[in-house]
């Protein structure tokens, strides 16, 4: 931190977002690569304003990144699994950081109900797959338990020409 303080993790408030900010969003959820001139031209703002909006929009946060949106399968990883686990009281933050370094895992998410963790992987195959339950997620101390969940088709919902974000 600037101030030489420890980070406690606290996130700075929302600021609201305008009509335009909202159109921008949706515009670059279904064309990441879209340019300014294009992102200005279609949301009728100037190029400067469009500018100054998306690098506000990344500075507070809004906008994470942009990446590409990947066929696993044609990828090579034609296994994908959602893992649930069980871990121990308020071990979250030791078993993300694991978490987060197994190859092929996509999503992790702390979540409420009969499990504790939601982890999405991509992995070659269904060996591969098992290998990485049972070696590396299952050789955690703080994991009590896995359940996996194989997927045997997925369907992408990501914003694109055909079905758009819905940013009220």
């Amino acid at each position: 931190m600037a101030d030489g303080g420890e980070d406690t993790g606290q996130v700075p408030p929302a600021r609201p977002l305008d009509a335009i900010d909202r159109r921008i969003l949706r515009l670059l959820q279904t064309d990441g690569r879209a340019s300014i001139r294009s992102v200005a031209d279609r949301v009728h703002v100037s190029r400067a304003n469009a500018y100054a909006r998306i690098n506000r929009l990344i500075d507070d946060g809004v906008i994470r990144g942009f990446s590409a949106r990947v066929d696993h399968e044609r990828a090579g990883q034609g296994a994908s699994a959602y893992i649930t686990l069980k871990i121990v009281q308020n071990s979250w933050r030791t078993v993300r950081e694991q978490l987060q370094a197994l190859p092929g895992a996509t999503h992790i998410a702390l979540v409420s109900g009969d499990f504790d963790v939601l982890l999405v992987v991509h992995t070659r195959d269904n060996r591969s797959l098992r290998e990485l339950v049972l070696t590396r997620i299952q050789a955690i101390p703080e994991v009590l338990s896995t359940r996996t969940l194989l997927v045997f088709e997925e369907t992408d919902l990501a914003p694109g020409p055909e079905r758009p974000a819905e940013l009220t």
